[in-house]
This record gives structure tokens, C-alpha cells and sequence, in this order.
């Protein structure tokens, strides 16, 4: 089970790096957004760690308060369940 959760965070870290990314591509060129939804969704199934890495890296969604905030609750949230798990 430990390498499937290991192969699920590398994946999942990078989908939520790439689509916010994406999204910052997309807000650059004003055309049809991800939904913050979205982002918040992967993050809260385990790509936090990838989308804080790419708010910070590209500058994207850092004003916004609830991102700000959430991002990191759901970072420490992810962390406490993956150590539970990969113990």
C-alpha cells in the first residue's frame, strides 16, 4: 500500500502544480479560468504540497485570503494523513 500512496502523491502533487499553472497561464492571457473549486479540490485530495509550490513560484492566487489560508491548512491536513498512513 505504501508505494500505491507514494505513486498517488508524486501524481497527484503534479496534476495540482500543472493546473495551477495552467490557470496562471490562462489569467494571462484572459481566457476561461479553472474554477477555484477546482484547485481547492486537488489540494484537498492530496496535491497541496503542489499547489502552495506553484502559488508561490508563479505568483498566482496569492492576494486572495482564501487561498492564503486554506492552502496551507489543507498542506498541514494532507501531511498529518500521509504520515498516518505511510508509517
Amino acid at each position: 500500500m505504501s508505494t500505491a500512496l507514494w505513486i498517488w502523491f508524486i501524481m497527484i502533487n503534479m496534476v495540482g502544480y500543472l493546473v495551477m499553472s495552467e490557470d496562471k497561464k490562462r489569467a494571462q492571457k484572459r481566457r476561461d479560468r479553472v474554477p477555484e473549486k477546482t484547485l481547492f479540490l486537488l489540494a484537498a485530495i492530496g496535491g497541496s504540497l503542489g499547489v502552495i509550490i506553484a502559488m508561490y513560484r508563479k505568483r498566482h492566487k496569492t492576494r486572495h485570503v482564501s487561498f492564503r489560508i486554506g492552502i496551507p491548512m489543507l498542506l498541514f491536513i494532507n501531511a498529518v494523513l500521509y504520515g498516518y498512513f505511510l508509517r
